[in-house]
């Protein structure tokens, strides 16, 4: 969330920017303003009136020791009637802070200079690309008629059990994905994140915090009876953890990982783009978390996604690096990288990764702030995250650039955690 403070001193540049995001501001901009200007009126006269009335009361006290009984009842009445204005002027000033979070909720964060203009994905800016191209066999089959071939991941049963997007893992395809969480983790710890077990359910506060809610409230699983909402990414539980807090600068950079299943409701079910494990309900990811002070995020971001690009090189994946336009940018977004592995089975790029930095967004929301050392006045941290990494596009490529005649060979760095090195 922007704050009042930079929309007031920096308003054309807000609304500047975030055109780049096409977002037309200047309406909701100029309204902020002015609902700003009536909150600053009123929380002016609502001082007033405390004021007032701490005077009268010393007043009454004064009036008591001196015997001036007539006076101080006189102004008692008049307390009274002030302490019913104040009631009135805190209700309305209530409201308006109300009135001005619910549109402050409703601007999107303003993207970072090297953000180029453009409407979706076809205007991202490829920066890199990287790998070999893996040659495949006659009659190459796509990941999904390969995962029924060799038993290792059942749709269909999935279907049965719940519904479409929710696969079923067997034998060694489930172990592929254990191998390929612990691997993740390994690696996460080893680059200096630590591991966090955090719940898959959270609530609306949390949402809030990580910028879910009010937006997305229609792309998360809702569990009613209990007002909880099931977790889109790792992100959220982890970033959650230092809502409300104040850190010491000292403790920059603040590194954590962990693998949760992750659940979106927003996912397609229909045509080749959603088919198999491109997009699904439900699945598995490893999530990095850093929170970081403003003059080093982007130095951060950079190191995330250096750090993600050497998982992929490890995995013997062609991969590429994209950074996205102002059309395809998340709302909390500033500057977003996304990494994507070639399928050669499908002839297609698959995104597996999303490197983010938030900058200051979602700071504001969670009241995530630092100190620096000798300093009284707590500052907002910069919070950033990245898929390090989803699983069912990488099983996806590994499956199908991986396959022979004899069966699917499984990456060399896999091998000590699957236990076996070909799926036959």
């Amino acid at each position: 969330m922007l704050t009042i403070k930079y929309i007031r001193e920096q308003k054309e540049e807000v609304i500047s920017k975030l055109a780049i995001k096409n977002f037309n501001a200047k309406e909701i901009i100029n309204e902020i303003i002015e609902i700003d200007e009536f909150r600053k009126t009123s929380q002016l006269n609502l001082d007033n009136s405390n004021s007032e009335l701490n005077k009268l009361s010393k007043e009454i006290g004064n009036f008591f020791k001196a015997g001036q009984i007539e006076e101080a009842n006189s102004a008692k009445l008049k307390t009274a009637d002030l302490k019913e204005d104040i009631k009135n002027l805190n209700n309305k000033l209530t409201e308006i802070e109300q009135h001005l979070l619910n549109l402050l909720v409703q601007i999107p964060n303003t993207p970072h200079p090297s953000v180029t203009p453009g409407k979706g994905e076809e205007d991202n800016v490829v920066i890199k690309t990287n790998g070999e191209m893996p040659k495949l066999i006659n009659n190459a089959l796509p990941h999904w008629e390969l995962a029924k071939k060799y038993d290792i991941i059942d749709f269909e049963l999935g279907n049965k059990i719940t519904g479409a997007g929710f696969p079923v893992y067997k034998g060694k395809g489930a172990k592929l994905q254990r191998a390929l969480i612990n691997f993740f983790l390994d690696q996460a710890n080893q680059a200096g994140y630590r591991e966090i077990q955090p719940p898959i359910m959270i609530n609306e506060d949390s949402g809030f915090g990580t910028g879910q809610l009010p937006d997305k409230e229609g792309q998360m699983y809702y569990v009613g009876k209990d007002n909880f909402y099931l977790i889109p990414t790792a992100e959220v539980p982890i970033t959650n953890i230092y809502r409300d807090v104040i850190v010491n600068a000292s403790d920059f950079p603040i590194r954590n990982t962990a693998y949760t299943p992750c659940f979106r409701r927003e996912a397609g079910s229909y045509g080749k783009d959603v088919r198999g494990l491109n997009r699904l309900h439900q699945f598995d990811k490893v999530e990095i978390v850093n929170i970081q002070h403003p003059d080093k995020s982007y130095e951060t971001l950079d190191e995330m996604a250096d750090y993600v690009e050497s998982i992929l090189i490890k995995l013997e994946l062609p991969y590429r690096i994209l950074r996205l336009c102002g059309g395809d940018l998340s709302f909390t977004s500033a500057l977003t990288y996304d990494f994507e592995v070639y399928s050669a089975a499908q002839d297609k790029w698959l995104e597996v990764s999303s490197v983010s930095n938030f900058e200051s967004y979602q700071a504001n929301r969670l009241k995530l702030r630092f100190k620096e050392d000798g300093e009284k006045k707590a500052k907002l941290a910069h919070t950033l995250n990245g898929s390090a990494l989803a699983l069912p596009r990488i099983v996806a490529a590994l499956l199908e650039n991986n396959q022979t005649i004899d069966g699917i060979n499984i990456p060399k760095i896999l091998i000590n955690y699957t236990g076996f090195s070909n799926i036959d």
